[in-house]
């Protein structure tokens, strides 16, 4: 932890920073180390208040598959469902079109302050916290971080470092061998219960294609378990069936499927809000979270989550 205050507060020379994010890169990073670079990053952040049952759907990003935003839609299922939803998450990186571009693409304020993030929160039941305003200390790592020719640290820190604190999340890792290490750190940091999530096909999200692997972290309890869609009623398609693109693209592709349509970009959305809502407590298993969020589309509440966001006034 002493460490990352001396980054964050600028006062570490570039090149040991460098050396230092390199070495755990090379060598690993351990859930230890990782939960102690949360705890500061959560302690510089821009505070958002949420509710205490607030959730959290995000991923590591980088799994170069090209989806459309499957989390973010998910959360307006989620929001749908009557769980408040603080969505935490920044521009594309190795995609076209991220979180905060499509929700920008949709027509909704990307960053009208904490106050305002929270009041939506509490309110609508969705917010959108953009990554880059409520992290400032990350100022100093972010030069040296871009230089560095590899994955680092940060990469992981942003989704389990939310400005809102929430305790409930789902988190999709682009890598398998990131599992035990995502769900270790946030069993170290005051999770309730958490779902830690790769799919078979190498997306950082849970997949139609087959058994997807999971950690449930439930307070300092990790466990292992397998989300097969096939059991839940939804049928196998393969990542292309989830195609996305820019950011016009994308949010036509979710006013579609928040709009009713049917298919395989529906049925991915469906097993994620699921999982969602089951690590919320709204829903007692994934297979319950799936009739939830047929009911939250079906019902035109997702739909309207995204209305209310666009048309909502910040005061």
């Amino acid at each position: 932890e002493a460490a990352m205050q001396e980054l964050m507060d600028g006062s570490a020379p570039a090149t040991q920073v460098a050396a230092l994010l390199g070495m755990l890169r090379v060598r690993g990073e351990t859930p230890e180390e990782l939960a102690a670079f949360a705890r500061v990053m959560r302690a510089r952040a821009v505070r958002v208040e949420a509710p205490a049952g607030a959730v959290d759907l995000c991923g590591t990003g980088a799994d170069g598959a090209g989806t459309f935003n499957i989390s973010t839609l998910a959360a307006f299922v989620v929001a749908g469902a009557g769980v408040p939803v603080a969505k935490h998450g920044n521009r594309a990186v190795t995609s076209r079109c991220g979180s905060a571009d499509v929700i920008e693409a949709l027509g909704i304020p990307l960053d009208p302050g904490p106050d305002a993030v929270a009041r939506r929160i509490g309110e609508i039941g969705f917010g959108f916290i953009f990554a880059p305003s409520y992290h400032p200390a990350m100022k100093h790592a972010m030069p040296i971080r871009r230089e560095l020719p590899m994955r680092t640290a940060f990469n992981l820190l942003g989704p389990i470092s939310s400005p809102a604190g929430v305790r409930r999340q789902l988190l999709g890792v682009a890598e398998e061998r990131l599992l035990p290490l995502m769900a270790g750190a946030l069993a170290r940091l005051d999770t309730d219960r958490a779902l830690v999530v790769h799919s078979g096909d190498g997306l950082d999200e849970l997949s139609l294609a087959g058994p997807n692997r999971a950690r449930l972290v439930e307070g300092r309890m990790v466990g292992e378990l397998s989300i097969d869609p096939g059991e839940l009623g939804l049928r196998r398609a393969s990542r292309t069936a989830f195609a996305g693109g820019d950011a016009q693209l994308n949010s036509a592709i979710a006013m579609s499927v928040l709009g009713g349509e049917p298919g395989a970009a529906r049925d991915v959305i469906l097993l994620n809000a699921a999982a969602a809502l089951f690590v919320a407590g709204r829903a007692t298993a994934v297979a319950d979270g799936v009739t939830m969020a047929a009911e939250s589309i079906d019902s035109g509440a997702a739909a309207g989550i995204v209305e209310a966001s666009a048309a909502f006034v910040d005061a």
